[in-house]
């Protein structure tokens, strides 16, 4: 790879918005080298050249650094104009692709607080998840009104990246909070589209093992929930 066809992407195994960027150059055919980042001890470069959040992912371009995953996504997209597009040709369905990929968005948040919290509080919390969800499996009637195609003959775009983030490993969440948050009956929408985006080869080149999150997300929740000493 030449400095002038130069791609590194800095990440983090179990970040949904790495899975993001990843998930992108994969589906694009782009060849790029990834860095693994040590969250604990970031590395310098990490540092210089996401000095604003000084966190992952960072897509290194020709030198030159792009941060946050949805600017990345679209950065990509802008870059590499050769097919597949990660978002729609028509200005409408691509401005509705982006609000939903916005509403999205701050739904990390509710998901990782059902994991560090317990009780009453992790209640609360949920609720206010299931509540955005509800909003999600409606609203999304109108980007799927027949329902969610399977990606034969087309690759998943930007907004199928920035749900599965979130999604695609719900089993290991469900299993740490004690509760199936992400359940046919309530969301069949979702659950198909999840469904149907495991169906993808490049998407389960990037899915993290579950049981290797579920030990992850063991030991966050066993540090922010067990009494301190």
């Amino acid at each position: 790879m030449t400095e002038e066809t130069s791609v590194k992407l800095h990440g983090f195994w179990a970040s949904p918005y790495v899975m993001r960027a990843v998930l992108a150059l994969k589906l694009k055919g782009i060849d790029f080298e990834y860095i693994e980042e040590v969250l604990s001890n970031k590395s310098e470069l990490l540092l210089k050249y996401n000095p604003v959040y000084k966190k992952v992912p960072v897509l290194v371009h020709n030198g030159k650094p792009i941060s946050e995953s949805l600017v990345i996504l679209e950065y990509i997209d802008d870059v590499w104009t050769d097919p597949p597009h990660l978002l729609p040709n028509d200005p409408y369905l691509r401005a509705k692709h982006r609000f939903w990929a916005a509403f999205f968005e701050p739904l990390f948040e509710p998901m990782y607080n059902t994991l560090v919290t317990e009780g009453e509080a992790q209640k609360t919390v949920l609720g206010e998840l299931l509540e955005k969800m509800d909003v999600a499996e409606n609203g999304l009637k109108e980007i799927f009104p027949n329902g969610v195609p399977p990606f034969q003959e087309q690759k998943p775009g930007n907004l199928d990246i920035v749900f599965y983030s979130l999604y695609g490993t719900h089993e290991a969440a469900d299993e740490m909070i004690g509760t199936k948050f992400l359940t046919e009956e309530r969301y069949p929408l979702l659950v198909s589209w999840v469904n149907a985006l495991k169906q993808v080869p490049e998407v389960n080149q990037v899915t993290p093992s579950i049981p290797k999150f579920v030990g992850l997300l063991h030991s966050i929740r066993q540090r922010s929930v067990s009494p301190k000493a």
